[in-house]
């Protein structure tokens, strides 16, 4: 028989606790009855002895220790799963925002997931083209993987995710069985309406299922947004055997929410204020993507981050980049150039590209031509320091080559139309162009049968 606790012991903020509890379990569902009316939702985030402290879903305000009565659900926070959350958009916590009916199915998951065995994944290789030749050529997605974007406040981060969504061509994926999953993290309204008329005007808006909690929604609720959007991914590729894209944004307000419950729990902070276990608690949404050999279908993730005061070496990117699997940083001068997409090619990468790409996948010049154009813009970058210290004036003609060679790799090659969508061909075709204004002699990274054959000797220098 479940029991009906009828007192409060006390209210803190957004917390709740009470005491004298029996037969609890963390992350387990409270239902909350206020005055006997209305019926509020929590979750059990602290138990000790038999004192247990839950987070109100919809906060706190109104309640206090005599008016409120609470039972326990015995269940984790669980969402309703069918096909028919294509198309919907959802709260954090997995309730209908649309206007819409709630989903109605006898499929409910833990929204916790399961850990997948790590000999039952499938390796990634296969080539996702994102239509951006920066990515594709130099970072190149697979399927399968996760691959974050480092950002910064007011650059074009919900730009680029947007883009690349409208543009991802999977090899396998029709429209019938490639999906996006959305997930929003304390994002601001419009940002939300941004994603929602991106993929509206692209025609996708039927394949696309969102899950937003927004600036001004509960702190809980953030953390429960993307461990939402990957259980239906985590549906949608391993029941009904799609390919599913999922976008989280922003990992960082999802980061604070996290610190902001672990001072309410009054635990011990550890580097920037941050709970101890981010790390393990950043693993368990990431590890999540992935393929499975039982299964056809696949999660590929980007998660979106902005960087504190652009600091690659914070807690969040840091530890971030230890768990994915390369990262697409975008550059804030570039930015201000207007360079769209501002990516800086030289702290970007991805650990998965050498297996995706080549003969079978791309072309047989791609891993060649990506070494090149790395080895190349790198040595801009000290041409450019030497070129500030003497003047372009005084430089050796070869250095002046690199240096039209890094403005023409940006201004051409990295940045493109926001409606550009390149073909991977096409993406080789230009990198190759553009390292011809290079002397033939300079490519010591190419292999001299690849120089023969796409080397353009007619172009002027």
């Amino acid at each position: 028989m479940k029991k009906e606790y009828l007192k409060l012991e006390k209210i803190e903020g957004p917390l709740i606790i009470l005491s004298g509890i029996e037969d609890a379990s963390y992350g387990e569902t409270i239902n909350i009855k206020v005055d006997n009316a209305e019926i509020r939702t929590g979750k059990i985030i602290k138990i000790e002895g038999d004192k247990v402290i839950a987070q109100v879903f919809e906060g706190t305000a109104g309640i206090s220790t005599d008016n409120a009565s609470v039972k326990f659900t015995g269940k984790p926070l669980q969402i309703p799963l069918s096909k028919e959350i294509l198309g919907r958009t959802f709260n954090g916590v997995g309730e209908p925002i649309d206007g819409v009916y709630q989903v109605i199915s006898t499929e409910r998951e833990n929204i916790n997931g399961r850990p997948i065995n790590p000999v039952a994944r499938r390796y990634p290789k296969n080539f996702i083209q994102t239509g951006f030749s920066a990515i594709d050529a130099l970072m190149t997605l697979i399927r399968g993987q996760k691959l974050p974007i480092f950002s910064g406040n007011g650059m074009a981060h919900n730009e680029l995710a947007a883009q690349i969504v409208k543009q991802a061509k999977i090899k396998g994926a029709t429209s019938e069985n490639f999906a996006v999953v959305f997930g929003a993290m304390g994002v601001r309204h419009d940002d939300a309406d941004y994603f929602r008329k991106s993929f509206e005007t692209a025609g996708v808006l039927d394949h696309v299922v969102m899950y937003i909690n927004t600036a001004d929604d509960p702190i809980i609720e953030r953390i429960s947004a993307p461990r939402c959007a990957l259980t239906a991914a985590e549906y949608l590729a391993f029941t009904h055997n799609m390919h599913v894209v999922v976008v989280l944004t922003d990992m960082t307000s999802y980061a604070e929410a996290l610190r902001e419950i672990s001072s309410a729990r009054e635990e011990v902070p550890s580097r920037k204020g941050y709970p101890g276990y981010l790390y393990s608690d950043l693993s368990t949404i990431y590890e999540r993507a992935g393929m499975l050999k039982s299964r056809e279908g696949s999660i590929t993730l980007i998660p979106i981050l902005t960087m504190p005061n652009d600091d690659i070496t914070h807690p969040i990117p840091d530890l971030t980049g230890f768990i994915t699997e390369g990262q697409v940083v975008l550059n804030r001068e570039l930015n201000q150039r207007g360079i769209y997409p501002p990516i800086d090619i030289l702290p970007s990468l991805s650990r998965l590209m050498k297996d995706g790409i080549g003969a079978e996948y791309t072309r047989e010049d791609h891993a060649d031509l990506q070494s090149q154009i790395y080895a190349s813009y790198s040595k801009v970058q000290d041409i450019r320091s030497l070129s500030q210290i003497i003047g372009e004036d005084d430089l050796s003609d070869i250095d002046r080559l690199y240096l039209d060679f890094g403005r023409e790799l940006e201004s051409k090659f990295i940045a493109q139309g926001k409606n550009e969508n390149r073909s991977i061909n096409e993406t080789l075709d230009l990198g190759w162009h553009i390292l011809s204004i290079l002397p033939a002699t300079e490519l010591d990274r190419m292999k001299t049968e690849l120089i023969e054959k796409y080397y353009d000797y007619n172009r002027e220098r």
